[in-house]
C-alpha cells in the first residue's frame, strides 16, 4: 500500500445533487422547492426555531432557577496536596498550575482542609476553609488571601 494507491471505498463518495437542470434530471422546474411560497423564493426561508406561528418550544417551556452573574468558581485543593513542596516555599496559584496540582485556575484557588501538612509553607490563594487555615498555621506556615 502506497500513498498514490489510496482511494475511498466504493460508495463512499457521492456526486452532488444538481437541481434545476431540466425535466430529465428528475429535479428540474421547481428544483425540489415546491410551488410558490416563502421556501420557494430566493433567500426566503424561516429562521431557526420558527414553528409556523405556533408558540415555539423555547417559549412554551417554563423558566427554572437563577444564574448568579457574580458567581465565583474556585478550584479546590486539599492541604494534603501541598505536602510535596519544600519547607519555606511560597505556594502561589501559578506554582500549583506549573506543578500540575491543578489543571486550571478559573476564578481562583480555594484551599480545603483535607489531609495533613507538616511543613511551614506560605500559601497564597483566593480563599481558605477554616480547617485549612488552622492546619497551615499549626504547621508554622501562613495562609494569605490574594
Amino acid at each position: 500500500m502506497r500513498l498514490n494507491e489510496l482511494h475511498a471505498p466504493e460508495g463512499a463518495r457521492h456526486a452532488k445533487k444538481r437541481v434545476g437542470r431540466g425535466i430529465g434530471s428528475g429535479h428540474g422546474k421547481t428544483a425540489g422547492r415546491g410551488t410558490k411560497g416563502q421556501g420557494a423564493r430566493s433567500g426566503g426561508n424561516v429562521r431557526p426555531g420558527f414553528e409556523g406561528g405556533q408558540m415555539p418550544i423555547t417559549r412554551r417551556l417554563p423558566k427554572r432557577g437563577f444564574k448568579n452573574p457574580n458567581h465565583k468558581e474556585y478550584v479546590a485543593v486539599n492541604v494534603g496536596r501541598l505536602e510535596r513542596f519544600d519547607a519555606g516555599t511560597v505556594v502561589t496559584p501559578q506554582l500549583l498550575l506549573q506543578e500540575r496540582v491543578v489543571s486550571r485556575l478559573a476564578d481562583g484557588i480555594k484551599i480545603l482542609g483535607g489531609g495533613e501538612i507538616s511543613k511551614p509553607l506560605t500559601v497564597q490563594a483566593a480563599a481558605f476553609s477554616e480547617t485549612a487555615a488552622a492546619k497551615i498555621a499549626a504547621a508554622g506556615g501562613k495562609a494569605e488571601v490574594i
